[in-house]
């Protein structure tokens, strides 16, 4: 059993959650600097070890991995400050907002020799694990293209002040997901084209970024993918479409994950069709008031890095294929600033990571 320390106790909500209902972990302690937001976790799940003091957390002996899920820009400096103290981590998506430290982060957990673990929480979904699983039987044949998108009625973020800043963009923030789909089906892109735009409900809300976007990939092998996001208008209801869903188009047939909606349809090899729900799994997943924080994932996810610790494989994403997503992150940022076409290597280049994401 591996003993974990959770920074940042918002999101850590469902990392909280998580650690408490698995037989792989411990929770020891968890520090927020919001010491009121320390206490509420503390009543709302009858555990009462937390600190404000993210120092006096890596000094504890006992805590073999440290959960980061603060803001996206502290997490560069809370990954170095956990690996200088020889400990494990596990961080929240997107693993950071920019490559300016990336270099210092890959060569800093090649010297302590510890695993770093993305949490793209996405991966872990049900549907989207059992479609992976199809894949990689070979249940569609060879793949041609992938369609990915994240649509989501999130005018609710504009009444928080933090998503009003220039810093948060809901490329990172939304689109991540759809993105890290497109990674870990085709890791080769080479190129990326998009375009986006801040929507009128965006603007009057006061968001600085765009919050509506569409972007197109190519591989180095001539393969395609696109993926899709908006989020500050209304969607359409779930029978319609998933929030979030990612289709898989090969040679053979065909499969469909959808995120929020549990399911999964697949046209295979054998020519059958079929639709799979979930719903026996809901209070797996969605624990807490409505679907706001979605802990399934996150206890499925630290389940998987644990028997990676303990058995000595890799568990994926780990630090090189996160940085590799925030490489491709920013390519697109780029494209929608130039309004052309984008080369993934150029980014590579200029953060001089070339020798560092190689396998």
């Amino acid at each position: 059993m591996l003993t974990l320390g959770i920074l940042g106790l918002g999101e850590g909500r469902s990392t909280i959650s998580a650690v408490l209902n698995s037989k792989k972990w411990k929770l020891k302690t968890i520090c927020d600097i919001n010491i009121d937001l320390c206490k509420h976790r503390a009543k709302e799940f009858d555990f009462h070890h937390y600190t404000t003091s993210y120092v006096e957390m890596l000094n504890d002996p006992e805590i073999d991995v440290i959960g980061i899920y603060t803001p996206d820009h502290l997490h560069a400096e809370h990954i170095k400050m956990a690996l200088e103290h020889d400990k494990h981590v596990v961080c929240t998506k997107p693993l950071l907002n920019d490559l300016t430290r990336a270099k210092e982060l890959l060569e800093l957990a090649a010297k302590k020799d510890k695993r770093i673990f993305v949490g793209q929480s996405s991966r872990f979904f049900e549907p989207m694990k059992r479609q992976r699983t199809d894949f990689l039987k070979g249940e569609i044949g060879e793949l041609v293209t992938i369609e990915a998108h994240y649509n989501a009625d999130h005018r609710w973020f504009l009444g928080k002040g933090w998503s009003l800043e220039k810093s948060f963009r809901w490329l990172f923030g939304g689109l991540s997901h759809p993105a890290d789909f497109i990674r870990w089906y085709l890791p080769n892109i080479e190129e990326v084209m998009g375009y986006g735009m801040l929507s009128p409900n965006g603007k009057a809300g006061g968001l600085k970024n765009v919050d509506t976007m569409h972007f197109i990939f190519k591989a180095t092998d001539g393969r395609v993918a696109r993926i899709s996001g908006s989020y500050s208008g209304p969607v359409q209801p779930a029978i319609r479409e998933s929030e979030m869903s990612c289709v898989l188009r090969g040679t053979e047939g065909c499969s469909q994950a959808d995120y929020m909606d549990l399911r999964y349809t697949i046209a295979d090899k054998n020519g059958e069709d079929k639709q799979i729900t979930f719903d026996d799994q809901l209070k797996h997943y969605f624990r807490f008031e409505g679907k706001s924080h979605h802990a399934g994932e996150y206890n499925n996810y630290l389940d998987h890095f644990a028997d990676s610790i303990e058995q000595g494989f890799v568990a994926y994403p780990d630090l090189k294929e996160g940085v590799g997503t925030i490489v491709l992150l920013l390519t697109m940022e780029k494209s929608l600033e130039s309004g052309k076409p984008e080369k993934i290597q150029d980014t590579i280049n200029e953060y001089d990571l070339g020798a560092l994401l190689t396998p």
